[in-house]
C-alpha cells in the first residue's frame, strides 16, 4: 500500500509498505527496523518474533518515547512477558499489531505530534 502524505517537514514517515518491506520517506526497507520521527534505526537485530529477546525492547526505553508500536510481521503474534518486561518496568506504553497496521498508526501518531517509535519486524 501506498501512502499520499501531505506533511513530511522533516520527519520520518512510513510512504508504503508490502509483504517484506516497508518504504519509510520512499526508501525501502527489507529487515527490521525502528522508525521514530527523527531517528531511523536499519540494524534492529530481531528478524522475527521468536528472535526477540528482552534486550531489544530494552533499547526502546532509551529514547524518552510515549508509546511503542510492535509490528510483528504480516501477522499478529504476542511476544512472551518476559520480553515486554522492559517496557512494562519503564512504564512506556506500547501496542503489538501486525506491520501493516503499525505502518498505519505511526503516520498518524507522528501526525498528531506524539513520541511514537514503530519497531517493526518484516519476518
Amino acid at each position: 500500500m501506498k501512502f499520499h502524505l501531505t506533511q513530511a517537514a522533516g520527519r520520518n514517515l512510513i510512504t508504503a509498505y508490502g509483504p517484506g518491506y516497508v518504504m519509510v520517506n520512499q526508501d525501502r526497507h527489507e529487515q527490521s527496523l525502528i522508525v521514530m520521527a527523527e531517528e531511523l534505526v536499519t540494524d534492529w537485530p530481531p528478524g522475527s518474533v521468536a528472535d526477540l529477546q528482552p534486550d531489544h525492547m530494552r533499547t526502546l526505553t532509551e529514547w524518552g518515547l510515549e508509546v511503542v508500536l510492535i509490528g510483528t510481521g504480516p501477522t499478529l503474534r504476542f511476544p512472551g512477558p518476559e520480553i515486554m518486561r522492559p517496557l512494562m518496568e519503564a512504564r512506556l506504553g506500547f501496542e503489538v499489531m501486525d506491520v501493516h497496521a503499525a505502518c498505519r498508526t505511526y503516520n498518524i501518531l507522528v501526525d498528531e505530534g506524539r513520541r511514537v517509535a514503530a519497531a517493526l519486524l518484516l519476518a
